[in-house]
């Protein structure tokens, strides 16, 4: 998957007391915290949106790779879930496949599924540069 040069900006959603409406290209999405920290659980928080990315990256990578392997696919479901502790954010990706895989090909799409862009990033090194105007 090509990387997209599309910005991601955000802004004060019209709802909520602090939502913030993401867009990215033509789409909009609304991203907001829970109750519990002053949000309105209006949309998810933003690790639930890097959950959402590494979830969707997989599904997306390993659907395209069954697709151009041949490989047909009963059911496909990826689920991620995170904890932090002790400054260590943990990602715990779980990959429900479903079909008429041998165990050389679930092997497969096990070492794909770890070659997802998104997965490559959030395992590699990255800097990120802010700037406050």
């Amino acid at each position: 998957m090509a990387a997209k040069l599309r910005a991601v900006r955000t802004a004060r959603a019209r709802v909520g007391t602090i939502a913030q409406q993401i867009e990215i290209g033509p789409h909009v999405v609304i991203t907001d915290a829970g109750r519990d920290v002053g949000g309105d659980d209006l949309g998810p928080d933003p690790h639930e949106l890097l959950d959402a990315a590494l979830a969707a990256c997989t599904a997306l990578t390993l659907t395209l790779y069954a697709r151009h392997k041949g490989i047909e696919l009963a059911a496909l479901e990826v689920e991620v879930d995170h904890e932090e502790h002790d400054g260590v954010y943990r990602m715990r990706r779980d990959i429900h496949v479903s079909g008429d895989l041998s165990a050389e090909q679930r092997t497969r799409m096990l070492e794909i599924a770890n070659k997802c862009p998104v997965h490559r990033t959030l395992s590699g090194s990255f800097d990120i540069v802010s700037q406050l105007d």
